[in-house]
């Protein structure tokens, strides 16, 4: 048996930011290069928050996949192996075609783009004594990762005519009341580069169409015998089209599909605003196949939505491209869609950071704690530190006196160009308004300030952090620091405060989906444990890394402590170092698996007002920090003890855990 692998002398640019100051720098990532142990740590940090362990840990994925495997070979071939991975399916694949006599004939061509998980890869195979590497080329989108230019070179350049393919087709879905196909992929033939199709679909009550959420189904076997679904477990499954009972991670064993109907699929499920409607779940209490790496999409429509009456005929028109999917929705004359139009005034926002700005409670603490400032200064001159635009907009709105620099060091240009085109539409000035397109600290050089500043305010937002560790906002801080020497002696700074809050917590589901690895269907993957941050289940005296999570994104979790103080972070002094360790007391029974830390940042000095960043709310992203193994709480064991330290020459926090002996 032979095998092709990347050239080892590839060479790949890797970006790595600063949390603390948002510099960025490209470093080049080379195989035995001179910055080895620099691009090592980079790559670490960057695998551990995507979702290869939890694909890794998730076993009915990988049985099903092995099972594709060894059915489809069926004797000696070339096998084409396309995407990033461990070399897990690679080796499924040249295991399979060791059985065969002919053996010597079978080869195994494996494909890897991201060369730190290429060389990740090759410690796997040297470790299980193979050349092979893996293959999946979906995401939540399923076109997301390029599927369609991908398979298409593939079939142009690579594949013999019809060849196998793991997986064997994607259809992709959408529903009102019940789900209807939308688009069908066969990966053993080329893929069209463009496809759209309409559809008139039968509203199933009265209320407002607010989004389509859309799933798949993958089929991975010609026969249609095993699936692989990421249907949310609330959706009712159709006889025809669907795996019965289908939920995410769960696979059908038989056939369940007429021979016209085998395929991979997309499901969708357009969501009502209705007079009268039903909850919906997206968690799964105590379920054993909860995983991350695969999660539904929601295509949010324009506007209000669109308005519909039950049994009324909606128009649903849906059409792709090589990199994504659109919708359009009509019904009485009415259009939306998921394409917006803004000219140069679009601003591309995170959901979570657009809800943020949707939050009543959240805008009137800013409104409230703003206008508290602003009614006592005259002329104040005010520095927006970070790319919040709301700051920018609140204080051109409640004061009409003060002067603003805003740095917007990501938002940019297109930050001032959504200001003014929001100045020209509710008919207040920018006159008194500038935007730097750069941090803050660089207004020491560059000679803009004529007066010291008399207000420093931050969210703290930075367009780009969203998804990091709720610290590394603290780069707030860190601005403040530089700006020393240009604030007035009654400067107000706002947040004045960062608490660093901790809580324990019982996380079933998260921890089994970051437990280290041993043998993954016979494959020994223990080399990867550290680099994919592995955290349950880790070799003693090692501890897995702090990873940010959407706590209510991760199945079934439950707090079993207070909500303690771990570290204070006072803004108006200059940035330093910080640690405190504590003892936190359960006050429930169960099993603790770790704990979820955040920052509940301080608006004012008398701390009436306050955001919080915590579990209770959907829109920030908190830290968790898993334990090897989990603590089963009771009269023995009633307490555990947390440390944590702040470099603030890096930004970085480390926390530490300790359980009773």
């Amino acid at each position: 048996m032979s095998a092709t692998t990347a050239c080892p002398k590839t060479r790949a640019f890797q970006l790595r930011v600063n949390p603390l100051t948002g510099d960025s720098e490209w470093i080049v990532v080379e195989e035995g290069g001179d910055r080895e142990e620099l691009e090592e740590k980079t790559s670490k940090n960057l695998l551990a928050t995507t979702s290869y362990l939890d694909m890794l840990n998730d076993s009915y994925r990988n049985w099903a996949f092995r099972a594709a495997i060894e059915k489809t070979i069926k004797k000696p071939c070339h096998v084409l192996d396309i995407g990033a991975g461990t070399g897990l399916l690679s080796m499924m694949a040249a295991r399979t075609m060791a059985k065969f006599e002919e053996a010597s004939e079978a080869k195994v061509s494996a494909c890897e783009s991201y060369l730190p998980m290429g060389k990740l890869m090759r410690r796997v195979l040297r470790k299980n004594q193979m050349e092979k590497k893996v293959s999946e080329i979906l995401d939540s989108e399923l076109l997301g990762e390029g599927l369609i230019p991908t398979l298409q070179q593939a079939h142009d350049m690579l594949l013999a005519k019809n060849p196998q393919t793991v997986p064997y087709r994607a259809t992709t879905y959408g529903q009102l009341s019940e789900p209807f196909k939308i688009f069908e992929f066969d990966f053993w033939k080329k893929p069209e580069s463009h496809g759209e199709i309409e559809m008139s679909i039968k509203a199933c009550s009265d209320g407002n169409v607010i989004a389509v959420i859309s799933w798949w189904v993958l089929q991975l076997d010609e026969e249609g015998s095993i699936f692989y679904s990421t249907a949310p477990r609330w959706t009712n499954c159709p006889d025809n089209g669907m795996v019965e009972n289908c939920i995410p991670g769960e696979l059908s064993y038989c056939n369940v599909y007429p021979n016209e109907q085998r395929n991979v699929h997309l499901f969708g499920y357009i969501v009502f605003e209705a007079k009268s409607h039903r909850r919906v779940s997206w968690t799964s209490e105590g379920n054993e196949n909860w995983c991350d790496h695969w999660k539904q999409c929601v295509w949010f429509i324009s506007g209000a939505g669109l308005p519909v009456l039950k049994d009324k005929l909606v128009l649903f028109k849906a059409a792709y491209d090589e990199i994504k999917i659109s919708y359009h929705l009509k019904c009485d004359d009415q259009t939306c869609c998921n394409n917006f139009n803004f000219g140069n005034c679009l601003l591309e926002l995170s959901p979570e950071r657009v809800a943020v700005y949707g939050d009543k409670d959240w805008r009137s603490g800013f409104i409230n704690a703003m206008r508290n400032t602003l009614n006592v200064r005259s002329a104040p001159l005010c520095i927006i530190a970070d790319d919040s635009v709301f700051l920018t907009i609140l204080i051109s709105y409640l004061s009409k006196n003060a002067n603003t620099i805003s740095s917007f060091p990501g938002l940019q240009e297109k930050g001032a160009q959504y200001l003014q085109a929001i100045a020209d539409s509710n008919g207040f000035s920018m006159d008194r308004v500038k935007v730097i397109g750069k941090r803050a600290s660089y207004l020491l050089t560059d000679n803009l300030i004529q007066q010291k500043v008399d207000f420093l305010v931050g969210e703290p937002f930075y367009y780009g952090n969203e998804g990091a560790l709720p610290w590394q906002n603290l780069r707030f801080w860190k601005e403040r620091t530089l700006l020393d020497s240009i604030l007035s002696e009654d400067v107000v700074i706002m947040p004045c405060k960062g608490i660093l809050k901790v809580c324990a917590m019982s996380l079933p589901d998260l921890w089994r989906s970051r437990c280290s690895l041993k043998k993954v269907e016979g494959f020994d993957h223990s080399v990867v444990n550290e680099t994919l941050g592995a955290c349950g289940n880790l070799p003693p005296l090692l501890e897995g890394p702090c990873l940010p999570y959407y706590i209510w994104q991760c199945g079934e979790v439950e707090e079993l402590s207070e909500i303690l103080p771990l570290m204070e972070f006072n803004f108006l002094e200059p940035i330093h170092a910080c640690s405190r360790k504590i003892k936190i007391e359960f006050s429930k029974l169960g099993i603790c698996h770790g704990f979820a830390l955040w920052i509940d940042w301080v608006l004012d000095n008398k701390k009436s007002l306050l955001v919080s960043t915590g579990p209770i709310s959907r829109y920030w992203k908190q830290g968790v920090k898993l334990l090897s193994k989990p603590l089963a709480v009771n009269a023995a064991y009633s307490f555990a003890e947390i440390e944590a330290f702040f470099d603030h020459s890096s930004g970085e926090i480390t926390i530490s855990s300790f359980s009773p002996s």
